[in-house]
C-alpha cells in the first residue's frame, strides 16, 4: 500500500553552533537601535537643559518643574531666587527650571 501514500523521511540536521554569529549580529543591531532611539536623544535633551540652566541670569522669566512662573532676581551656584509676585520671592534649585520664557510673558499671565 506504499504506492498510495509516500513515506516521510527526516532531513539531515544542520551543523550545531552555527547560529552564534547570527546571535551576536542580532545583539549588536539591538544595541544600535537602543542607542539611536533612547540613549542619544536623552543625552541630547540633558545637554540642552544643562546649557539652559547654566545660561540663567537675572531678569529671565522662567517656569519651574512645579509649575511656578516668575522672574529670576538672584542667581547663585546651586539655587536661584524667583519673584513669583510683587514682593514674594522663593528660592528654587537651578535644576528645577523647566523652561525660560520669552521676555514680557509674565505680563500676559
Amino acid at each position: 500500500m506504499n504506492f498510495l501514500i509516500s513515506d516521510a523521511y527526516a532531513q539531515q540536521g544542520g551543523a550545531a553552533g552555527g547560529g552564534f554569529i547570527e546571535f551576536l549580529i542580532m545583539i549588536v543591531i539591538f544595541f544600535a537601535i537602543m542607542y539611536f532611539l533612547i540613549i542619544r536623544p536623552q543625552s541630547k535633551r540633558a545637554k540642552e537643559h544643562k546649557s539652559m540652566v547654566d545660561a540663567l541670569s537675572k531678569g529671565d522669566e522662567i517656569v519651574t518643574n512645579g509649575g511656578l512662573v516668575g522672574k529670576v532676581t538672584q542667581v547663585h551656584e546651586n539655587f536661584i531666587k524667583v519673584e513669583i509676585s510683587e514682593g514674594l520671592q522663593v528660592g528654587v534649585q537651578r535644576q528645577s527650571v523647566a523652561t525660560v520664557l520669552p521676555k514680557g510673558t509674565m505680563k500676559d499671565i
